[in-house]
């Protein structure tokens, strides 16, 4: 529309050319007729932001869009919004006026016009005012096709260096072409400068963003958001205040609720409930997993020990060995119907054995009758001496020295009583563990398998376990036979007057084993786990076997309770915050734990290389709660991170911490034998083990039909005190583990373990007399390189936490990359002590450090198959022995190298 008449419009200043502007120094709002102060203008320049594109009607193509720095030009326009006044006017104009045309020439917005909208798009970069003497002429940013063009050429305004206002329709649609849509700088210009400056902006934020991408600081973010936000103090207290002892008595009362021996309905049964616990605590791939296995079975009334009455009379007595839903036999036993002259051996020790022969006892074809624990205590090894000794059975019997003459008896006390039976296995564990016709590979469909003829972990006589109210009866009538014995050889079985140890001149006794064999029995392992976002393929395992001899409350499901308990509140934090732990945490439920560790074996040996490359640490939970003093046995690497645990836990009947009660009983991490299921975990694949459990001295009806709930409700634990500390303990022990950036092992502990262990050995062979026959030289410097490595390879540690703390947290993906590195190097440290071959005729013990000697029964023997070698008196093989050790020690020294 046409300017109101009573506008007034002032004259536009003349527009320099652009030598006039480079000659003159100024532009042309720095005229002295300028009411507004060159320092005054540039402020007002600072005061604001317009947005890039603001709208004007225009005469000829309507409403449009123009971009920030464009110029109206300086003609007469139908537009409302227009304060330009006429290009004819020379006269003075009002300041405000002027004011606002210069304010409008710098782009500076106006504090009063609230219709602009405003944006920080239109922000200009901090150092162009700072630039009085370039042009007049602005970059401008490329016009939309749709929005209005003015004429073309670098001077906007103006036609040349005297060149007035055009309004040229033709010169504006020729703007339109779209050859001349778009201007650009030409070299030198103002423009230009800017343009290259923007670039570099561009570059330098796209650069920037890159770099957030390259430093894995959107994961870091998506992590910190998860598990990393909460702090992980605020993490251990709840762990130690959410462990709740009344469900884990509910457990406990649950999975003892019936008969469950491995492969058996009831063991089934379980083994469905256990993975529906599972699922219902929020664990992920939780699955059943079956395998075939040699079981065997006791028949009903297939069992007999009796005295057998004289010229082939009937039996004059007869055991009881059927009682309610126990059922005593032995795992693995040899099938058989023998007879023999009863001879009293003592605890059943080769050296016991070798007693009798050098006494003159001779011991051909009769019936052995031991008792259990002492320096042989476990079962298998008993009944193999025998049977080298050549006895033709074994009966093992519980006497009351070493089960229970000092207190009250089960129900009402610790101890086994008169008709306590105590079940076990006699497979030869230290020999072959796991199924044992598949020794060294998991037992599954089409797999190939050995006969019971072939397999070297069963025993060749028959044998059955006797309560000491029988054996009672078995020891009166050896009195008057053979040699009266030693003190040393006394039990505890009262109103036995003497103790004698019988000869082939003793009462016959029958000993009858018939049972059903299965080589194929179906077991069922259960898994589950929660996924890491770390390291998610890195395992920390925590893993209890479920079956049990009959009811089992201490052994095992005082372990299974606290594995659940573990699991709920694990999954628990999952499903209530966003936290997840680093590396993942796998819950398993082994099964044929009692028959020789068959279902952790089978899986070892199932998934062995990659247990060996992902399998970070082993926690074994088995009978953890006899008693009130905690055990731990394990790999040094835990020793720092127990202690740290211990010294934030405290036992209430003690008002002190459990570090504390350690201390004060001078407690130290005890080595592993081949006791539990973290027997194929730490000496096949080599995963740092850990076993932890709360006991009395020993003392409880272990393997007996006495071992239910409401013993362990009354007498082992009551209130399950224990079964809450012990799961807080394995709850922060375990947390710790999977989430903390670096893996907290102590490899200093080892470092200090191994030259002490060298020690030991060389110790022990000097009683053996092989101090003459072989050097330890090569292994006593392979040690001291292992130090060496240790120390150097510590050291990264400090470096990392120097440069997190530098950095206030931020941790670039080159070293995260090079932090889980670490972690691995330190998981693989136990892998990298493995032989291969294994120890000489026992191939599936591959551990160079750790393992049972053949005979040392389930206690711990360093270097087992050095020993094995000296023992044999084979002085080549002992030597080459050690030196192929000390191959395998330089060689996991070697392999502490951190990248970095």
């Amino acid at each position: 529309m046409a300017p109101d008449k009573s506008q007034r419009y002032d004259p536009v200043p003349p527009i320099p050319s652009y030598d006039e502007a480079i000659a003159g120094g100024s532009s042309h709002w720095q005229q002295p007729h300028s009411p507004i102060p060159d320092h005054e203008t540039e402020a007002q320049s600072l005061l604001n932001t317009r947005h890039p594109f603001q709208h004007s009607n225009n005469a000829h193509n309507g409403r449009g869009r123009r971009p920030r720095g464009y110029r109206q030009p300086t003609v007469e326009t139908d537009d409302d919004e227009d304060s330009w006044g006429s290009t004819d006017s020379d006269s003075d104009t009002d300041e405000a006026d002027h004011v606002r045309r210069e304010m409008q020439e710098l782009e500076i917005e106006d504090p009063n016009d609230q219709s602009r909208n405003l944006s920080s798009w239109g922000k200009r970069i901090g150092f162009s005012l700072s630039l009085p003497q370039w042009p007049r002429w602005r970059w401008r940013l490329p016009q939309s096709p749709f929005s209005r063009n003015s004429s073309g050429g670098a001077n906007q305004s103006g036609g040349g260096a005297g060149g007035g206002a055009t309004n040229n329709d033709n010169d504006a649609n020729a703007d339109d072409s779209p050859g001349r849509r778009f201007a650009f700088p030409t070299l030198g210009s103002t423009a230009l400068f800017i343009l290259v400056g923007r670039m570099l902006a561009i570059f330098l934020v796209l650069g920037f963003v890159y770099l957030l991408f390259m430093s894995d600081i959107f994961t870091n973010m998506a992590r910190r958001m998860g598990s990393q936000t909460i702090d992980p103090e605020r993490l251990r207290d709840y762990v130690q205040s959410a462990i709740d002892p009344g469900r884990i008595r509910e457990t406990v009362k649950h999975f003892t609720s019936y008969a469950h021996l491995a492969g058996t309905e009831g063991d089934y049964f379980l083994a469905e409930d256990t993975v529906r616990l599972f699922r219902s605590y929020g664990l992920e791939e939780v699955t059943m997993d079956e395998y075939q296995v040699y079981l065997n079975y006791p028949k009903a009334g297939g069992r007999a020990v009796e005295i057998m009455g004289e010229d082939g009379k009937p039996p004059i007595w007869s055991a009881k060995l059927e009682e309610m839903e126990h059922l005593a036999f032995h795992g693995h036993s040899k099938a058989g119907d023998v007879k023999g002259p009863l001879i009293y051996a003592n605890y059943g020790s080769r050296e016991d054995f070798e007693k009798l022969h050098e006494i003159g006892i001779d011991t051909k074809g009769a019936i052995a009758l031991v008792r259990y624990h002492a320096s042989q205590g476990d079962l298998a090894s008993k009944v193999k001496a025998a049977e080298l000794a050549g006895f033709s059975g074994c009966i093992i019997y519980s006497d009351q020295i070493d089960d229970g003459t000092r207190g009250y008896t089960a129900p009402d006390g610790q101890y086994i009583p008169a008709d306590g039976v105590q079940n076990g296995t006699v497979s030869l564990m230290s020999w072959v563990v796991g199924d044992v016709l598949t020794p060294g590979w998991a037992s599954k469909p089409n797999m190939p398998r050995e006969t019971i003829q072939q397999t070297q972990g069963l025993v060749k006589i028959p044998s059955l376990p006797l309560a000491w109210r029988d054996a009672q009866v078995l020891l009166r009538h050896l009195k008057g036979f053979g040699q009266q014995v030693q003190d040393g050889w006394k039990g505890g079985v009262p109103d036995v007057a003497e103790w004698w140890t019988g000869n082939l001149s003793s009462p016959v006794v029958r000993l009858k084993n018939e049972q059903d064999e299965n080589e194929k029995q179906p077991i069922w392992n259960v898994y589950g786990k929660i996924k890491g976002i770390e390291q998610m393929e890195k395992s920390i395992i925590i893993g209890n076997h479920r079956d049990a001899w009959s009811f089992g409350a201490a052994d095992p499901h005082s372990g299974t309770a606290v594995m659940m308990e573990v699991a709920r509140i694990f999954g628990e934090l999952v499903a209530r915050t966003n936290w997840r732990p680093l590396r993942t945490i796998e819950f398993m439920s082994w099964d044929a734990g009692e028959f020789n560790l068959i279902g952790s074996t089978e899986y070892v040996e199932q998934n062995d290389d990659n247990l060996k490359l992902n399998a970070l640490a082993y926690i074994n939970l088995d009978t953890t709660v006899t008693g009130g003093e905690l055990h731990a046995a394990g790999s040094p690497v835990f020793r720092r991170l127990l202690l740290q645990v211990m010294n934030r836990v405290s036992d209430p009947n003690f008002n002190t911490t459990l570090r504390d009660l350690w201390d004060r009983r001078h407690g130290d991490l005890e080595g592993l034998g081949a006791g539990s299921d973290y027997v194929a975990f730490q000496d096949i694949v080599g995963t740092s083990s850990l076993d932890l459990h709360f006991d009395g001295g020993g003392e409880f009806p272990y393997h007996s039909r006495y071992d239910t709930f409401d013993w362990m409700d009354s007498v082992g634990d009551p209130g399950f005190v224990y079964h809450r500390l012990l799961a807080v303990v394995v709850g922060l022990i375990t947390l710790d583990l999977a989430d903390r950036p670096i893996l907290p092992f102590d490899m200093a502990a080892y470092a200090d373990k191994l030259p002490r262990w060298v020690d030991e050995l060389i110790e022990w062979a000097k009683r053996e007399g092989a101090d003459k026959h072989v050097s330890f030289g090569p292994l006593t410097e392979a040690v001291a390189q292992v130090g060496a490595a240790i120390r150097r390879f510590s050291h990264w540690e400090q470096k990392w936490e120097n440069s997190i703390m530098a950095t206030d947290g931020y941790e670039p993906i080159v070293l995260g990359n090079t932090r889980c590195d670490y972690n691995s190097k330190m998981g693989l440290f136990e892998t990298d002590l493995l032989d291969d071959a294994g120890t000489p005729n026992r191939t599936q013990f591959k551990h160079v450090i750790f393992g049972p000697q053949l005979w040392s029964s389930n206690d711990v023997a360093y270097f087992p198959s050095i020993r094995d070698t000296i023992a044999s008196g084979d002085w080549v093989l002992a030597d080459e022995t050690i030196r192929k050790v000390a191959d395998v020690i330089r060689t996991a020294a070697d392999n502490l190298v951190p990248h970095g």
